[in-house]
């Protein structure tokens, strides 16, 4: 009996208690994973059944703490390939059920180990789905999650601080996330089975990418189709960019509110298209070139997150099964009658595409680079290439 009590005691001190506080009051206790500390930010759901590693590592994620609605979360490990960032900005995590040990022949690092290394707070042990119903009644609420071994928690301190905390809207998160400094992607393709990572040699196409939180499997596709690509920060000027001589211009991925780019991004994408460039635009991209062309933007209720997401394509009247993570949209009275809708959302109708009608400018709200179809959406990729072969030979600058 002694020994069998040790053993029980000994199993449960590798957990610490841990805690999630809403800014209603609502209070989750649970058991605590990754990071032992604080994370607030605000929380919402995502839908995908795989690709947890990506999501977490996603930039877009920066101040929000990801719900996830599928229950096995951490079963396949973690590996070093499936980064979408070299810093994690992901605030913090809640999982149904607790990690198990890792099941995957790619597999270096269990992700409980992986968290707490990029000092990522979780939480888990408590009913996800009445949080997720949470959300999808009332909105993305503010919270924080406690983690301490010791389980002593001021719930009164936490709750001020989930709600003295600004939240999303007005929040300019590109800036933090963004690189520092121009450099050109090393040139890697996407991965595949038993070959990994293949070097791209041809380079044919400069393409210059403006960082509002890039994701990595954005850079590699363009590897894919033979493009150099200078990644420069989303602060650089038109002028600065024009001088690196490109052939077309993307806007990336990012987290944050998109009209809080506008002090610095606006002026710059409007000088961009007016130099008659091919401009391509991915998430907050789509965003910041829609308020670029005078449109207006608005936080929505739930937001799109996950990868199970329809999409029908107006142009060619097919579905497209999307991966998303977004939590603004565009303002369909606000478009101007030179700006076509090319994609709307099949769950809220919201607008998922946009493009000029008289120059070769065009965005996405959704990831096309995720494969969530697999590939339903990979042909945005070669729309933009064919464009830019198009008007490279032209003078523009």
């Amino acid at each position: 009996m002694t020994t069998k009590r040790k053993k029980k005691n000994s199993i449960k001190s590798l957990f610490s208690p841990a805690i999630l506080v809403l800014e209603n009051k609502s209070i989750f206790r649970g058991i605590g994973l990754g990071y032992v500390g604080n994370a607030t930010g605000e929380i919402c759901f995502n839908t995908s059944l795989t690709g947890y590693q990506e999501i977490i590592s996603d930039p877009s994620y920066a101040g929000q703490i990801i719900n996830f609605t599928f229950p096995h979360i951490g079963n396949v490990g973690t590996n070093n390939e499936d980064l979408e960032s070299d810093k994690i900005w992901t605030r913090g995590v809640i999982f149904n059920s607790e990690i198990t040990s890792p099941s995957n022949y790619r597999s270096l690092k269990n992700l409980d180990e992986w968290l707490k290394k990029n000092k990522i707070v979780g939480i888990t042990g408590f009913d996800t789905r009445s949080l997720t119903n949470f959300i999808r009644d009332k909105g993305a609420p503010k919270g924080t999650i406690s983690n301490n071994k010791k389980g002593n928690f001021n719930i009164k301190k936490l709750i001020n601080i989930s709600t003295k905390w600004p939240g999303l809207n007005g929040l300019d998160l590109a800036q933090e996330v963004t690189t520092k400094k121009t450099y050109t992607w090393k040139g890697l393709k996407t991965w595949e089975k038993g070959k990994g990572f293949k070097k791209n040699k041809k380079k044919s196409i400069r393409i210059v990418a403006i960082d509002y939180g890039i994701k990595k499997n954005i850079l590699r596709y363009f590897s894919n189709y033979n493009c150099e690509v200078k990644v420069v920060s989303c602060k650089q000027t038109a002028e600065e960019i024009l001088k690196l001589k490109p052939d077309g211009i993307f806007l990336s991925n990012g987290p944050g509110d998109p009209a809080a780019t506008g002090k610095y991004a606006i002026e710059t994408v409007q000088k961009l298209i007016s130099s008659n460039l091919s401009i391509f635009g991915i998430c907050l991209g789509h965003q910041i070139l829609a308020l670029a062309l005078k449109a207006k933007t608005k936080k929505m209720k739930l937001g799109h997150r996950g990868a199970n997401h329809p999409v029908k394509n107006l142009i060619n009247n097919k579905v497209e099964i999307t991966s998303q993570n977004h939590g603004f949209e565009i303002i369909k009275e606000s478009l101007s009658k030179n700006i076509k809708i090319t994609h709307r959302s099949l769950f809220d109708n919201c607008i998922e595409g946009i493009k000029l009608k008289n120059k070769p400018v065009f965005s996405v709200q959704y990831h096309p680079e995720s494969n969530p179809g697999p590939q339903d959406s990979h042909y945005l990729f070669s729309d933009f290439i064919k464009e830019v072969k198009k008007y490279a030979k032209k003078k523009r600058y």
